[in-house]
């Protein structure tokens, strides 16, 4: 089982429209909305799999009822912290192109007492867990190292934790050595403090993270795929979307497919394998679906165990 936290979930809004245009009425031609933040579009690509897992969210105020109204649909198993204030609403605007822009906000000022219980479920939750996941921005009032908190008191319990934030937040857990993060490559470069042009510069910046004691850093490069750096692996793989529909979630349902090809107990290039193939496959659906297992059958992956390292990124 697999169980994530999501200290800033959302109800997201996902709104198709011809092409942005500022200062302008515009006429949408189609909109969805779905259980939407990082740990509960993981927990949604985990279940749509078949895969157990409980996703563990602070739910307080309208959109906090929807969330978990839409979440039950979904056949997420969930475990609710109630807090006073009201979960956020996100807006996704997707262009015929792909263009994704959104508007998000910040999520409500949760209590010490409010971090102190979801903290509590999270922990609680994970007894006899696989892996325990803590995704996403902390709303207003969560301290900057509730990620660290949590890894070290998972950790003390024998429970793997992956972390996939970005900021002061990621910059935090770092030391509490989480097994695993899932940065992209703008996270990945702010985190360590430097540009990371080429594929050798990614690959290298993961290597003194691993050398920090981080078993797995998995990255996600968008369209040049992923990147996996292990002790003793550099994995590197990619896939080919030919319509491109929403990247909402993408990264998401990538971090699902690598902790389940994990929990499995696959070797890094199949993990990243299927890390790539669910994230690919979220590329080519609306808004922030998560893809099923028939979504999955068409995407073809390239997995390269000796990549070219002076690649140049985004080229």
């Amino acid at each position: 089982m697999i169980v994530t936290v999501t200290p800033n979930p959302s109800v997201d809004r996902a709104i198709t429209i011809d092409e942005i245009r500022r200062g302008e009425v515009l006429r949408a031609t189609s909109s969805r909305v779905d259980p939407g933040g990082k740990g509960v579009n993981v927990s949604r690509a985990l279940a749509a799999q078949g895969g157990q897992t409980v996703a563990v969210i602070p739910s307080g105020g309208p959109e906090g009822h929807l969330l978990e109204e839409l979440l039950d649909a979904a056949g997420v198993t969930r475990r609710s912290v109630p807090v006073r204030g009201s979960v956020r609403m996100n807006i996704s605007v997707l262009e015929p192109d792909g263009t994704t822009t959104k508007l998000n906000e910040p999520g409500p000022r949760l209590s010490d007492a409010e971090v102190d219980a979801l903290l509590a479920a999270a922990l609680d939750a994970s007894e006899g867990a696989s892996w325990i996941v803590g995704c996403g921005s902390l709303p207003p009032g969560v301290p900057t190292d509730f990620y660290a908190t949590l890894v070290t008191a998972a950790r003390e319990r024998g429970t793997r934790v992956a972390v996939d934030s970005s900021g002061a937040s990621m910059t935090a857990a770092i030391p509490s050595r989480p097994h695993l993060i899932k940065p992209n490559h703008e996270e990945l470069a702010e985190l360590v403090g430097a540009d990371l042009p080429t594929l050798g510069d990614v690959r290298d910046a993961a290597r003194g993270l691993v050398a920090d004691g981080i078993d797995i850093v998995a990255v996600s490069l968008g369209r040049d795929g992923a990147l996996i750096v292990t002790a003793n692996d550099t994995v590197h793989a990619s896939a080919s979307i030919a319509t491109p529909v929403s990247t909402v979630g993408a990264g998401d349902c990538m971090l699902a497919g690598l902790l389940h090809a994990l929990e499995r107990g696959l070797p890094p290039d199949q993990a990243l394998a299927s890390a790539v193939r669910w994230g690919s496959a979220a590329v080519a659906l609306p808004g922030s679906v998560v893809p099923r297992p028939e979504d999955l059958r068409d995407i073809d992956v390239v997995v390269d165990s000796s990549p070219s390292l002076t690649y140049r990124l985004g080229h």
